[in-house]
């Protein structure tokens, strides 16, 4: 019988990054479009502006993408890094107006083994 190898609630995680960063000039504009590039190239989808998230298998997968974004922090602004498990993600309450919204999904890669 094939085994089911589903990813546990509690061990996957999303990582958070929110920032808010100077748009005051031209090069910190360039700044902040760079780092906001950045995280997309490494997986992370944007929940609202300055507020970007990414799903990580694991803790120890969430701690090697904290790491590579200290690697590319700004010069200035702010930079916040929460990791939450996938089901404490999962009970976040979104409204568009007061309407609710569904909450983002795990990709589906990181279910299929």
């Amino acid at each position: 019988m094939a085994e089911s190898r589903e990813i546990s609630g509690y061990n996957s995680m999303w990582l958070i990054a929110m920032f808010d960063l100077p748009v005051d000039s031209k090069e910190a504009r360039h700044r902040y479009a760079r780092f906001r590039k950045a995280l997309l190239k490494k997986g992370f989808t944007m929940l609202q502006f300055s507020v970007y998230a990414r799903f990580c298998s694991s803790e120890k997968t969430s701690n090697v993408f904290k790491k590579r974004i200290r690697e590319i922090l700004p010069t200035d602004g702010e930079v916040r890094l929460l990791a939450v498990t996938d089901r404490q993600f999962g009970k976040m309450e979104i409204f568009f107006g007061r309407k609710r919204a569904e909450v983002e999904k795990p990709p589906e890669e990181y279910l299929l083994f």
